[in-house]
């Protein structure tokens, strides 16, 4: 369909790509909440931490939400595109570096913002992530990487055969 007045394709009202994006952004959330949550629980397990507390999952989903929203935000920057001529993991590779390399420069602020809030500097504040240990912070990357790395296979899966046909491989024809 086109707009009679401009000639141009009609686009998606703002609540609907305002309904899409909450999806995906959900969806994502959920999925880095399954996650962190495991890793917090096996953490805690490997602490012989009993009981073990609640709140741990809590500040886990909290941050699955907050890596959704920096994944989200590396997306609209540098979109996902899939070269059928390398394939979705040749094509995606090098974009998994940089998502995982914007998401931890993300980290990074929001601990300098986080500082801020409570009262100290931004750039000390920021020197904490990961404990100030630049070895903890690459152990942290490489965790990341192989949580966003199904995630971006799926959707450059999902681009190159479309929606319909990804649901039905993972999950069966709606027959």
């Amino acid at each position: 369909m086109t707009n009679s007045a401009t000639n141009q394709p009609n686009k998606p009202g703002l609540k609907i790509k305002l309904e899409e994006e909450a999806k995906k952004a959900f969806s994502l959330s959920l999925y880095f909440g399954v996650w962190f949550c495991a890793i917090a629980f096996m953490a805690a397990t490997a602490l012989e931490e009993r009981p073990i507390p609640l709140s741990m999952f809590g500040f886990a989903l909290i941050k699955a939400g907050l890596s959704a929203k920096f994944m989200l935000i590396a997306q609209a920057a540098y979109p996902i595109k899939v070269n059928k001529q390398n394939g979705i993991v040749g094509s995606l590779l090098i974009e998994s570096l940089v998502y995982i390399i914007v998401i931890i420069a993300l980290n990074y602020i929001e601990a300098g913002v986080d500082g801020l809030i409570h009262g100290k500097e931004f750039i000390s504040s920021m020197g904490a992530f990961g404990s100030g240990d630049p070895l903890r912070v690459f152990a942290m990357s490489i965790v990341y990487w192989l949580i966003v790395w199904p995630y971006l296979i799926f959707i450059g899966f999902n681009k190159v055969v479309g929606n319909t046909e990804t649901l039905a491989v993972l999950f069966g024809s709606k027959k």
